[in-house]
């Protein structure tokens, strides 16, 4: 008989021939602005790390505390084995930054997004979601049973057809939606979906991962920003980007965390989150409350990088896209510039006529700069990494066009942020 396995050489080799393969690259000593990666210090803007906590010392500290004197892991579900005050003063922590009446921590945002959409809804009922959703909200919809419809992104009158055709025919409907949407960086109109959930009888879950830390005067993230702040609707988010953490939480009403306790199987059934990552972020909460002058420093880096970008790839523009300030139709003008990092030379970019640049629309820290295919997205990010910036190359089935995509930081520098941009217009 056949190996039954074989299909897996046979999946691979096609996945590296569409230029969709991926591979881990390993990283030295602690995170920051800039990081050894594979042996070289390069320019990090490949995290979510926005406001440089993740290497922060008052973190270790709480971590290293924890894991002394509670050890270094959990044990098991918090409802068997029971659970450390420290896990509820996170919680507690949570819900006053968030505003609402309670929390429950999930060991990663993945899980809380899983475990939700599975405990409020089912067979009986709908979920619409935005077709930008992250994976988390996409298959935790899936796993629910319920009917799942996708409405075009951000658009409301996607939305408000669907609900017109739709709602009446189910028991509950839940719209789900990503605040900041990780792939691009824009906003999803959440006063608009609330107004509709309002008027069509529906909960709403947003997932608040890229927000939290980063927009709202307290940085509450995109519900605070909005001021939608008291409107009922189910917050979940992660405790590994901007609070520089590991882990998953929900924040709402009273009833609804206690009923998720109860109910979300990836919380049940799954060990708690270690006293390590949750000291950690809980000490990443307070520094979020104490210091806005970090959040204000992010803002500050990423309306530098915008204007930048808008002042040094816009002379090249053609047909309503960037094109790469050197490549020209027959090659490129310059084969060989200065790294104005090391000083040394780097080296061309191949293929000039696959680099046209555009960059999408952005409204946070999320950056992308969008390319034509996946060959030219890899071999960009090579020739960023060459010249000593790391900037992955995000590809399809991921999203749905090539893209380097750039994450912006509290930590990064000017010049470094200057230096990022000249590369691409060089």
């Amino acid at each position: 008989m056949q190996n039954p396995y074989t299909w897996l050489d046979d999946s691979l080799a096609t996945i590296r021939r569409a230029n969709w393969y991926r591979a881990v690259k390993t990283v030295d000593g602690l995170p920051g602005a800039t990081i050894c990666l594979d042996g070289r210090e390069m320019v990090n803007f490949a995290s979510n790390d926005y406001l440089g906590l993740a290497g922060d010392e008052r973190l270790i500290a709480a971590a290293v505390e924890a894991i002394q004197t509670l050890g270094a892991g959990s044990t098991g579900s918090r409802l068997l084995s029971g659970h450390r005050k420290l896990h509820r003063d996170l919680e507690n922590a949570i819900a006053y930054l968030k505003g609402t009446d309670d929390a429950v921590v999930f060991s990663s945002g993945y899980l809380a997004n899983l475990g939700t959409i599975t405990a409020v809804v089912g067979k009986r009922d709908l979920v619409l979601s935005d077709a930008y959703n992250h994976s988390s909200l996409k298959n935790g919809a899936i796993l629910s049973g319920a009917q799942v419809r996708e409405y075009p992104h951000v658009d409301m009158d996607g939305l408000r057809g669907l609900l017109q055709e739709h709602r009446n025919h189910y028991r509950r409907c839940l719209i789900i939606t990503d605040s900041v949407f990780s792939m691009d960086g824009d906003l999803c109109p959440l006063p608009e979906i609330l107004d509709l959930a309002d008027e069509f009888g529906c909960m709403v879950l947003v997932d608040e991962a890229h927000g939290t830390g980063v927009f709202g005067e307290n940085g509450a993230g995109c519900v605070e920003y909005f001021g939608c702040r008291g409107r009922e609707l189910i917050q979940m988010g992660t405790l590994s980007k901007a609070i520089a953490s590991s882990g998953g939480y929900v924040a709402g009403s009273s009833a609804l965390i206690d009923f998720l306790r109860n109910r979300a199987p990836s919380w049940i059934y799954t060990t708690a989150l270690s006293p390590a990552d949750t000291a950690a972020a809980l000490a990443a909460i307070q520094i979020i409350q104490s210091e806005p002058h970090r959040r204000q420093k992010l803002w500050q880096n990423i309306d530098y990088c915008q204007e930048l970008l808008q002042k040094n790839l816009l002379n090249h523009q053609e047909c309503g896209e960037w094109q790469y300030g050197n490549v020209t139709q027959t090659g490129i003008s310059n084969p060989k510039s200065i790294d104005a990092r090391s000083g040394s030379s780097r080296r061309a970019i191949p293929n000039p006529e696959l680099y046209r640049l555009s960059v999408l629309p952005s409204s946070s820290p999320i950056i992308c700069i969008q390319l034509p295919y996946p060959q030219a997205a890899l071999e960009m990010s090579q020739y960023l990494a060459d010249s000593g910036f790391f900037a992955p190359a995000i590809r399809p089935p991921t999203v749905p066009t090539s893209r380097i995509r750039i994450s912006l930081m509290a930590t990064h520098t000017r010049d470094q942020i200057k230096g990022f941009v000249e590369c691409l217009g060089n």
